[in-house]
């Protein structure tokens, strides 16, 4: 699955893709801090402006897009992650740290629009979801492996951190290089039939209200990331290895089911499939609620099994979602409307953090009430008012 979309080069620079995002958090608040010597709420700053900065370049890729570009932005966006990377190697200040943090946070951002748009292009039907899916699994492998990169570079000091920044932007390069062979772009003629076929606000009129209703369900992730650990650790006063484990577990059960759980539901409307995995997101979030309740070791042992639910959440959430933007929106649309879901994934993932912590501050029923009826919400939206496919 992972060549069926673009071949080997096209896996490789996925494979890149996947380790860096891993790497990228940590990685960059570990080199402001420890090698530049830079305050951590500059740094901080910094990290927060590349996110913005990517989210607002997200709508522009998509319109670059349906001009019929394919491999070209995705390998644009690994070319500015290969800058940033070398740009850490001459920052000596927080101005150059803070670009360099905006290269990412742009290449980053508009990465999973263009790579869904090159899949979107090569495969169809089935057979994309399945690609997508397989991608799925190699960014949470990849994200797993680039944090483990992080750690041990830290451990290494200073020249350690650099030498990674330096291999990052190698690796990217070679990677954009890879995919800019592949040279697809999308069949001009087929996009010209759709364009005068479909009015141009009718198809994107339901993506959009998917995409208002996805902002609950991107809130996901940084439960596993942030919300968990705070509510083991800080209110359970558990180990840290509870909280090391679930993020573990997770990552594996996404990687070993991912594609196995898009290919058992491939007769399922996607659809209905993102509408239970909002289901699933809401009950899962109650279960941690309850079994915040129990305290101590208990409390934490009820929070790792429920987090297998919340796994099978976001198994079900990541293999349908998009997918069904990808087989709604017409060819001469895609970019946009693939940014839009994207753009709605970024902005809950940006907001997540501030929001999950304050929640939390306030008590865990709060945090857990309020995540499972905005996502319930979220559901039955996708259900009534979501693209049919």
């Amino acid at each position: 699955m992972l060549t069926a979309a673009g071949g080997p080069r096209y896996a490789a620079a996925l494979a890149v893709d996947a380790v860096g995002g891993g790497m990228l958090r940590p990685f960059l608040l570990l080199y402001g801090v420890g090698v530049l010597h830079l305050h951590a709420g500059s740094v901080g700053l910094a990290l927060s402006a590349g996110m913005v900065a990517g989210l607002l370049v997200v709508p522009l890729t998509g319109r670059w897009i349906d001009s019929g570009a394919r491999t070209l932005p995705a390998a644009v966006t690994l070319v500015l992650r290969s800058a940033g990377a070398l740009t850490l190697l001459t920052a000596d200040g927080l101005v150059l740290f803070t670009a360099a943090a905006v290269l990412f946070g742009i290449g980053s951002q508009s990465w999973p629009t263009t790579h869904a748009a090159v899949v979107s292009t090569l495969t169809e039907g089935r057979l994309r979801d399945a690609a997508l899916a397989a991608g799925k699994s190699v960014r949470n492998a990849g994200l797993g492996a680039g944090a483990l990169l992080a750690t041990v570079a830290v451990a290494g000091g200073t020249d350690s951190i650099r030498l990674l920044a330096g291999v990052t932007g190698v690796a990217c390069l070679v990677a954009a290089a890879l995919v800019g062979s592949l040279r697809v772009r999308a069949p001009q003629k087929a996009a010209e039939r759709a364009g005068a076929a479909v009015a141009p606000g009718e198809p994107l009129r339901r993506i959009t209200v998917l995409s208002l209703a996805n902002l609950p369900y991107a809130f996901c992730f940084d439960v596993l990331e942030v919300a968990l650990p705070a509510l083991l650790v800080l209110h359970l006063h558990t180990s840290a290895a509870w909280s090391s484990g679930v993020f573990v577990g997770n990552t594996v059960l996404v990687i070993v089911l991912q594609l196995a759980v898009v290919l058992r539901l491939a007769k399922r409307s996607r659809r209905a499939v993102l509408a239970a995995a909002g289901a699933v997101l809401s009950v899962s979030y109650l279960g941690f609620w309850a079994a915040g309740t129990l305290g101590g070791t208990s409390g934490a042992a009820g929070v790792a099994a429920v987090a297998v639910l919340y796994t099978l959440g976001e198994i079900l959430y990541t293999g349908s979602g998009t997918a069904l933007v990808a087989a709604s929106a017409p060819p001469h649309l895609l970019g946009r409307a693939l940014a839009r879901w994207e753009l709605s994934s970024g902005v809950g993932r940006a907001a997540a953090p501030a929001v999950l912590t304050a929640l939390l501050a306030s008590g865990p029923g709060l945090l857990w009430g309020a995540l499972a009826l905005t996502t319930a919400v979220g559901a039955l939206a996708v259900l009534r008012l979501g693209p049919t496919e």
